[in-house]
């Protein structure tokens, strides 16, 4: 029997994007579901729990959360931020209010398996290309999939043995761009 699977003590509510401007402002791309609440948990710091940023809300544009981050003062400073990621400690964060919802945290990692229970991967990362939530799978046979977060494609979830069941129809699995250039 496998170990109860720990859920991370850290999520990242968002990433800093790049530079708005010259006078230090980011752009933040927020993971949050309202953009602007990426600042309603707390002090967000760096993966490490290290560095912590004093935030300002200065408004949305095209998606994007616009702030300032004390002590960033310049284009190159705020631009020097880009791919930093945005962290909050879990406990800050409310529970799901669904049972079936989950935060992107907790899904990657997960082993992936058929209804049999044979492994077929582990769940490398969670994308949102605009229709919808799609689990990326690096498959036990090398290649990676692409597989659309539904209940039909993925009809179980059980973090606390840290696997997902995978179900989906043939022509939703989608092959990553690097093993169809393999082909």
């Amino acid at each position: 029997m496998a170990a109860k699977r720990e859920p991370p003590d850290r999520i990242c509510l968002g990433v800093v994007a790049g530079a708005h401007g010259v006078r230090g402002l980011v752009k933040i791309k927020s993971f949050t579901e309202t953009p602007g609440d990426i600042l309603a948990y707390g002090p967000l710091s760096d993966e490490a729990g290290t560095r912590r940023f004093e935030i300002t809300l200065k408004g949305l544009a095209k998606g994007a959360v616009l702030a300032a981050i004390a002590g960033i003062g310049g284009r190159d400073a705020a631009q020097a931020l880009k791919g930093t990621g945005l962290y909050v400690a879990r406990a800050a964060l409310p529970a799901p209010e669904d049972e079936e919802a989950y935060y992107h945290a907790d899904l990657v990692g997960l082993r992936a398996e058929d209804r049999e229970g044979a492994a077929l991967g582990r769940v490398t990362a969670v994308h949102n290309f605009g229709a919808g939530d799609m689990l990326e799978i690096a498959r036990e046979d090398g290649g990676e999939l692409l597989v659309p977060f539904t209940k039909a494609a993925v009809p179980e979830v059980d973090l606390e043995a840290g696997r997902l069941t995978l179900d989906p129809p043939d022509e939703t699995l989608v092959e990553s761009r690097a093993e169809k250039n393999d082909d």
